[in-house]
């Protein structure tokens, strides 16, 4: 880590996180921050659901929710980003505070509810985007709607057209009833309608589905199987969980969705069971609990084609992305890999 760097972070700890996390995203933008540009080599370079990357190693939704600061993420190291999520109409989210940083455990507990700008104005900055590398959007529903599956697909009806992928976002414990979602006849249902956008797009672009890790085998086995007959291009394991086993630090009781260390190891045993319900026949993004290229590593052999990353970024800073991929390289080069899909499910069997 640079001294800016931690000099940066030594201030923001300072401060209210939500507060800390709007200061973070004006540094980036204002060119405070220096930054990697693109990170990549013969191993690194790879392809997830048929997007060029640089690298295996993402930004995961929540960072950028509204995507304001796509010019400098851009330029932070990351292969891909995902900003949203979007609802078709603003809203506040919940009540405030609703962001707590465990600091002893290296991870963070969000209440957030899909506070954005809504799918408008996150349109219209799409629409300026970088197109140096792969950008998706995080589609949501807003809180009082009728219709949560309508609200998924109108907002990649009308943002579609500017992203690179999409991902259908059903397991964010922040918005009441929204995981019920992930039950089979709902989950099918809202996928049909979100498909039928996507083939309706002047561009068809990769529609993938993000699921909570508090999941059981065969839940994920089912979600799979729905996955697959959707025609859906991936899966990203895993969003945070409302699990709180051994939490040391003060926060550890709020209520909302837990990311960060803790969640490593429970997100990538979903990770491997997911790899194995689905034999390979979809790309996997594996995200949860990753604070090192060894961590990233051990996604990727449990199963995954490509990494996300978000909360260690609160103890690492931004440049934790081109550090990671750097690592990322050598541990590839290590083990004799000549590339990402070939590490892929090798060791998923540890994780089972």
């Amino acid at each position: 880590m640079s001294l800016v760097e931690r000099a940066g972070l030594a201030v923001l700890h300072r401060l209210d996180p939500e507060v800390a996390h709007g200061l973070s995203l004006r540094a980036l933008n204002s060119g405070l921050v220096p930054l990697p540009g693109v990170v990549t080599s013969p191993r690194l370079a790879c392809t997830l659901a048929g997007m060029p990357l640089a690298n295996p190693v993402g930004l995961a939704a929540g960072f950028d929710k509204n995507a304001t600061a796509l010019g400098a993420l851009a330029r932070a190291g990351f292969g891909f980003l995902e900003v949203g999520a979007a609802t078709p109409l603003p809203q506040p989210g919940n009540p405030k505070p609703r962001l707590f940083r465990l600091t002893e455990d290296r991870a963070a507990i969000n209440r957030f509810g899909f506070n954005n700008d809504g799918m408008e104005a996150i349109a219209a900055r799409l629409r300026l985007r970088p197109r140096t590398l792969p950008i998706g959007l995080n589609l949501g529903a807003n809180k009082t709607s009728p219709d949560r599956a309508a609200d998924f697909a109108q907002v990649l009806a009308t943002c579609g057209l500017h992203v690179d992928f999409a991902t259908v976002n059903v397991s964010s414990p922040n918005t009441e009833k929204l995981r019920d979602l992930q039950g089979p006849a709902a989950l099918a249902a809202l996928l049909a309608r979100v498909m039928e956008v996507q083939a309706a797009l002047e561009t068809k672009i990769p529609v993938f589905l993000k699921i909570a890790p508090d999941l059981t085998p065969d839940e994920i086995a089912e979600i799979g199987a729905i996955a697959l007959g959707a025609g859906l291009a991936g899966i990203i394991a895993t969003n945070t969980t409302v699990a709180r086993d051994g939490l040391k630090s003060a926060a550890r009781s709020e209520l909302g969705g837990l990311s960060g260390a803790p969640l490593f190891e429970k997100s990538t045993r979903a990770l491997a069971q997911l790899s194995l319900a689905t034999e390979g026949r979809l790309p996997l993004i594996g995200v949860g609990g990753i604070g090192s290229a060894e961590q990233a590593y051990a996604k990727i052999r449990a199963g995954a084609s490509a990494v996300q990353l978000y909360t260690a970024m609160v103890y690492e800073g931004i440049g934790i992305a081109a550090r990671i991929a750097h690592g990322l390289d050598a541990l590839l080069a290590r083990d004799g890999f000549s590339t990402v899909a070939a590490a892929s499910g090798t060791g998923r069997a540890d994780w089972l």
